[in-house]
């Protein structure tokens, strides 16, 4: 889950931190942007359609691309215009089976991959750093871009995905088309997550602090798929999903480089365990938290359980065209996967902003 301690998070009373005016002045800026439920769209085309749930994509592909060999689903015409989906911590592309086929029939080229650490997305070198650090997944997503010979392509994710497609939009918006981003602005910094939190809302983060101890990543090593089904029903507790849903994408948690990957992400954001230097001047300028100037919309389900920031904390984070859209209904953290057609919906709107 996203674990990037914002300033908003650490203090809602130290906004300036990240840009952004008192929550009156935010939260009334929000309002004139408007918040939409969870059938709202510029067309209405998906939100109104009947949903087949689906258990397998259209096809499944491996290719080289930069440091890694990465697997990933393809859906959609090849001379669509691209849409490039992210996935999260635990979770994998399994998140976006129902999102997918929606996009295609709307036309769109459909690129759904794993992250590296997850499914069959491998290392082409053994002696490559097992590292997680931000900069480091936003770079394999550009380098998948190139391989792909996308020039340009909506971004889209959750959790880890978000930050990621954040990324990109920020450091690499001629890379970028628009953005969905749930739960808004993610990018952070060593420096931000250094700031303590109040006791309560600490305890919300009891696994980052649980990997930063070698007990720790022995447990999630030993016990992967419970931790994983522990964090899915803490985030959705309104989810109802069942034994098969989870199953399809536990599998994804079996590649060799998961437990380290995940590990890594965790401690680096506490600033106990180090990046690679290739990253620094990537690092240096996320740690300036810049505005992302590209057409965003930025969603939230009503049932998120996993920690996340208020709309009017970020709204101003994102200084192009932009919405936001509240998602009604039981929705929680894995919100691609459990309001397939209002994040479908979302996508084929800020395309066209």
């Amino acid at each position: 889950m996203n674990t990037v301690r914002t300033p908003e998070i650490i203090d809602h009373h130290r906004r300036h931190l990240f840009g952004v005016a008192a929550a009156t002045v935010a939260a009334a800026q929000l309002g004139a942007i408007g918040i939409a439920g969870a059938q709202s769209g510029g067309t209405g085309t998906v939100a109104s359609r009947t949903l087949n749930p689906r258990t397998s994509f259209s096809s499944m592909k491996q290719i080289d691309a930069g440091l890694l060999s990465v697997g990933y689903a393809e859906d959609g015409p090849a001379d669509g215009p691209p849409v490039i989906l992210l996935h999260g911590w635990p979770y994998d592309i399994y998140s976006y089976v129902d999102v997918a086929p929606l996009l295609a029939e709307a036309g769109y080229r459909v690129i759904v991959p794993y992250l590296r650490g997850y499914g069959t997305t491998r290392f082409l070198s053994d002696a490559t750093p097992r590292n997680g650090q931000q900069a480091a997944l936003a770079s394999d997503i550009v380098a998948l871009m190139d391989a792909l010979n996308i020039q340009k392509a909506v971004v889209a994710g959750y959790d880890w995905g978000a930050r990621t497609a954040n990324i990109i939009a920020a450091l690499w918006p001629e890379r970028c088309k628009a953005l969905v981003s749930v739960s808004g602005y993610l990018i952070g910094s060593q420096e931000l997550n250094r700031m303590p939190l109040p006791p309560k809302a600490e305890l919300q983060w009891w696994y980052q602090y649980y990997f930063a101890t070698e007990r720790g990543r022995a447990g999630y090593e030993k016990y992967t798929r419970d931790f994983a089904r522990l964090i899915w029903e803490l985030a959705s507790p309104k989810w109802a999903f069942d034994d098969a849903t989870f199953e399809r994408s536990a599998a994804a948690f079996d590649n060799p480089d998961h437990v380290a990957i995940s590990i890594h992400n965790y401690r680096w954001r506490l600033g106990l365990a180090p990046g690679e230097p290739e990253y620094n001047a990537l690092e240096k300028k996320l740690a300036a938290l810049p505005a992302i100037g590209v057409p965003t919309i930025t969603m939230e389900g009503d049932a998120n359980g996993a920690p996340h920031p208020d709309p009017a904390a970020y709204a101003k984070k994102f200084s192009g065209k932009y919405e936001h859209r509240l998602i009604s209904g039981g929705i929680g953290h894995n919100l691609p996967q459990e309001a397939p057609q209002a994040f479908a919906q979302a996508v084929i709107d800020v395309g066209k902003f």
